[in-house]
């Protein structure tokens, strides 16, 4: 049975409107059959985005699509406790956990837990689906002999990031607010000033990381194209694609044909570079090489 695609949450600082339309196309037109909304990030976010909540998950769900609430990576407050512990206590949405203190709030019901919890080992897999976690999204650090061997154990539903940047670190600083000299408290919500991350260049003024808020990614987007067909192989019953600002609806039908057999990698990854305007792809932790690095397909 071929894979199902699921839409990681918007990092992003969008705007309302932008972040709405966003999912309403989702919801329209994308053949995408799980979406996780709302906010992993920065909880100052969280305010512009809870009135738009109900219209986006009711037209998402009229559209067929499973929805996931998803929860902050880093609780800091008291504030963004009691928020957290709100979220998980939706009896009519399943909620994603991207912090071991919402794992522990989602004990005995079930739940998803994302992929800024680091799982690497079928003793930890085993933990998570005792405490009523129904499907794990991997780390993407994660080589394929790994994920292999994670899906061998079959202990719960996996799942694995084929396109977008990759979510490496969340911090207590927002790397944004420094860059402007402003304070985390009085950020100006400049993120919203890179609607896909702020390029952070190395001395020899090369890109080799992304910055969004008090979030670190990955510069380059992560491309699995090639290795779909040996994803699900293995037994990866889902497939992630985390949205960038680019045509995400065209992004999903590319993976949809690829899971399907519909469509050859190497066409795939022709129209992926169509779409993502010279951000370059990588694929190397699946090859357990450097991260950042593009192998096999990808250097065609």
């Amino acid at each position: 049975m071929a894979a199902k695609l699921t839409l990681g949450p918007v990092f992003y600082n969008w705007s309302p409107d932008v972040w709405r339309d966003f999912y309403f196309r989702i919801a329209d037109e994308a053949p995408v059959d799980v979406v996780c909304v709302g906010e992993a990030v920065c909880s100052k976010r969280q305010p512009f985005l809870d009135p738009l909540m109900p219209e986006v998950i009711e037209r998402l769900r009229g559209a067929g699509k499973e929805v996931v609430l998803t929860t902050l990576a880093l609780i800091m407050t008291r504030r963004e406790e009691e928020a957290v512990r709100e979220a998980c206590a939706q009896d009519d949405l399943m909620v994603e956990a991207n912090d071991l203190a919402a794992v522990s709030m989602l004990a005995g019901r079930p739940h998803v837990v994302g992929p800024l919890v680091n799982v690497y080992n079928e003793g930890t897999l085993g933990y998570l689906a005792r405490n009523g976690t129904t499907r794990v999204s991997l780390p993407g650090e994660l080589p394929g002999k790994s994920i292999a061997a994670l899906a061998k154990a079959a202990i719960v539903d996996l799942e694995v990031q084929v396109f977008g940047r990759l979510p490496l670190a969340i911090s207590a600083r927002c790397y944004h607010a420094r860059s402007r000299n402003l304070h985390k408290d009085s950020c100006q919500y400049v993120c919203a000033d890179d609607p896909d991350g702020m390029d952070l260049d190395t001395l020899d003024g090369e890109p080799f990381l992304s910055v969004n808020g008090t979030q670190t990614l990955s510069y380059t987007y992560a491309n699995l194209a090639a290795e779909v067909a040996e994803l699900q192989s293995m037994g990866i019953g889902h497939l992630r694609l985390a949205p960038q600002h680019v045509d995400m609806v065209r992004v999903a039908r590319c993976f949809r044909d690829l899971a399907d057999g519909a469509l050859e990698p190497a066409r795939a990854i022709e129209h992926l570079e169509d779409l993502c305007d010279g951000v370059p792809f990588s694929n190397g932790y699946f090859h357990a090489v450097e991260g950042v690095r593009a192998t096999g397909s990808l250097t065609v």
